[in-house]
């Protein structure tokens, strides 16, 4: 589940529904896909974590990360027709740190491809108006800096976005928003599922805790450069054709563009939609793509990608990077 970065953020849009669609009653590969990951959630925090408490951390981790995705899924209407059904397969909170109802609104309001990368207007955005840049002190913008490189995303990355995230929630909850107050409302007895299993299991808190850091850094790797700043919304998405694990982790949402090009097309169905028509996504995006993971990894993990303010910001000078 992504935290939205919200240093600079206006109040979102509001939510905007799913498409309508025809689709099969039950999608089985999803259906089925959630059933392996609260297996293996189940697996790390007993037996796994029983036996070795890092080994525990790593599957509990891989299975945050995983739910994480497939609560993605469930905004966008999988497994079932009925959404209701949907959140209720996802509600509990097995990371911990994000209201389902925050991540399904900021999400969809992301989807709006006009304000992608907008400081303002797209609540996932990373990067931030210049003039507010100028104005941060200097140990947070050597903070975000880093935060800018692969594994300053990663290792920091979880808790940047937390504390901005949290700062922005508290905001409008104080200005009267009753949507983001009642998402932490029903916050609450998602996170006290969790929290009463970690009380019968080996798992520790502290290690569990550990195991949502890891889940969150997994998932920092696929939002690190989803997007980029492009005078085109169409040319700002990314492909990344990766068929390895972290691909599965992330439901082949790597295939970026063709999700936000078919929001209602289920995880197991894009990459075929992508062969199909590659050249007219490449196209779409402007060449906007990497081979894998790997290649992002050898390039990034310690240069940042992009500056922190946004490059063709109004306002951006040569002092904003």
């Amino acid at each position: 589940m992504h935290a939205p970065s919200q240093l600079n953020a206006r109040p979102e849009a509001g939510r905007q529904p799913p498409k309508t669609r025809q689709a099969a009653r039950v999608e089985w590969p999803t259906l089925g896909l959630l059933a392996l990951c609260y297996a293996m959630w189940i697996f790390g925090t007993t037996a796994a974590s029983a036996l070795a408490l890092p080994l525990g951390i790593v599957v509990t981790g891989l299975a945050i990360a995983l739910h994480s995705s497939l609560c993605h899924e469930a905004l966008h209407g999988h497994p079932f027709r009925s959404q209701r059904l949907n959140e209720t397969l996802v509600f509990p909170a097995l990371c911990l740190a994000i209201p389902y109802a925050r991540f399904r609104d900021t999400h969809l309001a992301h989807h709006r491809d006009e304000f992608l990368t907008d400081p303002y207007d797209d609540p996932e955005a990373n990067y931030l108006d210049p003039t507010v840049w100028v104005r941060l002190p200097g140990w947070v913008r050597a903070v975000l800096r880093f935060n800018n490189t692969l594994a300053g995303r990663m290792l920091i990355g979880p808790m940047v976005a937390q504390i901005s995230f949290l700062r922005s929630d508290w905001q409008a909850i104080k200005t009267g928003d009753r949507a983001v107050r009642d998402a932490w409302l029903w916050h609450i007895p998602a996170v006290a599922l969790v929290l009463a299993w970690l009380w019968i299991v080996p798992m520790p808190v502290w290690a569990y805790l550990l195991a949502v850091w890891l889940g969150l850094a997994i998932l920092k790797i696929r939002t690190f450069l989803e997007h980029r700043a492009h005078l085109r919304a169409s040319g700002r998405t990314v492909l990344i054709e990766d068929r390895g694990p972290l691909a599965w982790i992330f439901l082949n949402n790597n295939l970026h563009v063709v999700h936000h090009m078919h929001p209602e097309v289920a995880w197991y169905r894009l990459p075929a939609l992508y062969a199909a028509r590659r050249d007219h996504y490449l196209r779409r995006n402007d060449g906007y793509v990497y081979r894998s993971y790997a290649q992002i990894f050898a390039a990034y993990f310690w240069q940042a990608k992009d500056p922190v303010a946004h490059p063709l910001w109004p306002g951006r000078s040569d002092g904003d990077a």
